[in-house]
């Protein structure tokens, strides 16, 4: 799976619509992101991985914690995530919810939870769940796999390192699927 195109809006440290084009990256398969403390480097990790499974990196956080405390009622939270797998390109749009203006007059409504899922075929697949166990079955990984081998945030690497030889190996059989 090689991230495209990312573009976050009223998501934790990005309140206003951020577009980030993963692809002037190259396609070498590893992306370093670096940057001052507090710069929003793992609000992009946990953007990647809330498009994808409507969930976020880190046991420090959770979905409820996402919506930017900078945004107004005005502005949406959503992540919209372009990807290519195996030569195709898909679309991933999720938002969580949360209160954003009505749409008749000055008051607040609650905007609640969607996802929705391109695929290349035309195909469009809607609803949290469905979206969720779309993408596991396309990529062969679970959230929490996913979170634990694609993307190394912050500290994890080196928790990685230093688990025990037999949890290494249940995480590289996981990944590389080599169970047998």
């Amino acid at each position: 799976m090689r991230p495209l195109n990312l573009i976050i809006t009223g998501f934790g440290t990005y309140c206003q619509r951020t577009q980030i084009n993963l692809e002037l990256l190259g396609n070498q398969g590893l992306y370093l992101i670096t940057g001052d403390t507090g710069s929003g480097k793992t609000t992009i990790f946990d953007a990647i991985t809330y498009a994808l499974y409507g969930n976020v990196n880190g046991q420090n956080r959770s979905v409820g914690m996402i919506r930017s405390t900078f945004a107004g009622p005005e502005t949406p939270t959503e992540v919209e995530l372009t990807f290519e797998y195996r030569g195709k390109t898909y679309l991933v749009k999720r938002n969580p919810e949360y209160e954003r203006l009505s749409k008749r007059g000055d008051s607040v409504t609650k905007q609640l939870a969607e996802a929705t899922l391109f695929m290349p075929d035309g195909n469009v697949i809607t609803g949290q769940s469905k979206v969720s166990a779309a993408i596991k079955d396309l990529l062969g990984l679970d959230a929490n796999q996913f979170s634990r081998i694609v993307m190394i945030a912050q500290g994890d690497f080196q928790r990685l390192l230093m688990e025990d030889t037999e949890t290494r190996q249940k995480i590289f059989r996981e990944t590389f699927k080599t169970d047998y």
